[in-house]
């Protein structure tokens, strides 16, 4: 099973934006908490009765304002803040994931960086699971730049160690291999249920420049793959294009066909 949907609510707010996403054919949208959690633990309560009267399945993106490897622990208290919070509005809303930007190597050795967003990472875990909001998962995210923490063989590292899930951002994988990606050869890498992120995108010798729509012809690479098992894995994608949920219902027709 594959479910593709939008990143955000097209601005119409997280009520309105299940009912449009619903009405478009998709039961898949992603909340966006980038600029600052700005909802209150009743609102996200609203928010998930209407997910789960709609059959409707959320995921959230924390705010970019993270920084787990910084060597300032003001920062990375508040980089855990703006986790845990988006973690507490996920359980009332019964988000999925929590996807978030580990960190950056700051001119680090990467097995320093690696070390410092784990422990950080189990650290998390164990709040969330002493709040009893466990059912939301910390779902980290393949970075598009190569000063940012997030490979994918250091996320799938990350996942072993520490049993948090991840989010492939096939986007972001490609930018930061410079226009190079095998997709099988990452899905075979992968366990049979994950999350994604796909959306056109441009880059420079530095990795992601910035996301663009998504054409059929760049996902049909992808498309091709996710056909050979969307009957065996359960993957759920948001489009995080400028245009989420045109590109979005595109992208479930091009499956459907």
């Amino acid at each position: 099973m594959i479910l593709i949907g939008p990143g955000g609510s097209e601005g119409l707010g997280a009520e309105k934006g299940i009912t449009n996403t619903k009405e478009h054919g998709l039961n898949l949208m992603e909340v966006e908490f980038t600029h600052g959690v700005n909802m209150n633990n009743e609102k996200a309560k609203i928010i998930g009765d209407i997910a789960k009267k709609n059959n409707f399945l959320l995921t959230i993106h924390a705010p970019y304002f993270i920084n787990l490897a910084s060597e300032e622990k003001i920062k990375v208290e508040a980089s855990k803040k703006r986790i845990l919070d988006s973690v507490e509005r996920g359980y009332h809303m019964s988000a999925k994931y929590v996807v978030f930007h580990p960190g950056f190597y700051q001119g680090r050795d990467k097995e320093v960086v690696y070390q410092k967003i784990k422990e950080e990472i189990i650290e998390l875990i164990k709040i969330i699971k002493e709040n009893g909001w466990d059912k939301v998962e910390l779902a980290p995210e393949i970075t598009g730049k190569h000063s940012a923490f997030g490979d994918l063989d250091e996320l799938l590292r990350l996942k072993k160690e520490t049993g948090c899930q991840i989010t492939i951002d096939f986007s972001h994988l490609y930018a930061r291999n410079l226009g190079k990606i095998d997709y099988a050869q990452v899905i075979k890498k992968l366990p049979k249920k994950f999350h994604a992120h796909f959306s056109g995108i441009t880059f420079t010798e530095k990795g992601e420049r910035m996301h663009i729509d998504t054409t059929p012809e760049f996902f049909k690479p992808l498309r091709d793959e996710l056909k050979k098992i969307e009957d065996t894995h359960q993957i759920t994608i948001i489009n995080e294009s400028p245009q989420p949920l045109r590109d979005a219902v595109m992208m479930r027709e091009e499956l459907n066909k």
